[in-house]
């Protein structure tokens, strides 16, 4: 099982020489990838209508294909996954090339992690659709692994006219893998028929249970298995008990998971410092061994 980090960007200040320090910390404490959450904008809570979101324009989000493609300067080895970008607020030929370019500059070490998002406030000013969202993300799918493994696309469908053009340069991996995020019925049928991985928000492999069988039978109907489809779960540091960490970690490595990405926000750390000794911590209780 391939052990990363969740980028603590909520809590971590927006500063190059910090993302500097925190990847290549990540790297040489032996973390395989690192993941960052996708938010473009942030709501007003004091908006006409309130706000019941998780998020506010307060907090700080980087974008990114930007944040990784730095982090791929100051590294050689550190993975890199968006958990998840918001794909159908994003036009699609532009996250093909950005994926694309990214790819070539780190190496091959991408995973494009995507997902339908929640936040309609970030669909209606980029001028998108919020209850399209679903099929349109089906559609660009399939837009993007032809676009990532074609030298020229000829494509037209309900929301996609390519009049026989292509991306220049092609990423390494052809096509760059496409994990999926989220819970609903449909997005199991999604990973099922689509993904290269799922990105599951349970806390525990126990409380995933269910939908991880439900996920194997929509496997079965496709010709496929769990060995066809990566899983990645997140393990939030909470108080850092050890027992507690290795009790989660062991769970979700008997359920079948590939990576593991470890959250230290929400733990109550108010500095870089903090949030790198508990990186350090787990990595000498869990990663070395």
């Amino acid at each position: 099982m391939h052990i990363g980090l969740v980028y603590p960007q909520t809590e971590y200040p927006a500063d190059p020489a910090a993302v500097r320090d925190y990847a290549q910390a990540a790297e040489a404490l032996g973390y395989s990838h690192v993941l960052a959450y996708d938010h473009i904008l942030g709501a007003n809570p004091d908006r006409p209508g309130g706000w019941t979101g998780p998020y506010t324009y307060r907090d700080p989000f980087m974008e990114p294909f930007l944040l990784f493609t730095y982090m791929a300067a100051v590294t050689t080895r550190l993975g890199f996954i968006p958990g998840i970008l918001i794909l159908p607020q994003r036009e699609t030929t532009l996250v093909a090339k950005q994926a694309a370019v990214l790819d070539v500059l780190c190496g091959g070490r991408l995973r494009l992690g995507v997902g339908t998002g929640w936040n309609e406030v970030e669909y209606v000013a980029a001028g998108y659709d919020f209850h399209t969202r679903g099929a349109r993300q089906e559609e660009q799918i399939d837009v993007l692994r032809r676009l990532w493994t074609q030298e020229l696309v000829t494509y037209q469908g309900r929301w996609h006219d390519i009049p026989d053009a292509g991306l220049n340069p092609l990423p390494i991996q052809r096509p760059i893998p496409v994990w999926l995020g989220g819970h609903a019925d449909v997005v199991l049928r999604r990973v099922a028929r689509l993904g290269d991985g799922w990105l599951p928000g349970y806390r525990t492999a126990e409380a995933a249970r269910e939908a991880l069988e439900t996920l194997d039978g929509y496997l079965a109907e496709q010709g496929r298995s769990r060995a066809d489809v990566g899983l990645e779960p997140r393990l939030h540091w909470g108080d850092g008990d050890r027992n507690a960490l290795g009790r989660a970690l062991a769970g979700w490595r008997a359920a079948g998971a590939t990576h593991i990405s470890l959250n230290t926000m929400g733990a109550g750390f108010t500095t870089p410092g903090e949030h790198l000794a508990a990186i350090r911590s787990f990595a000498e209780m869990f990663v070395a061994s």
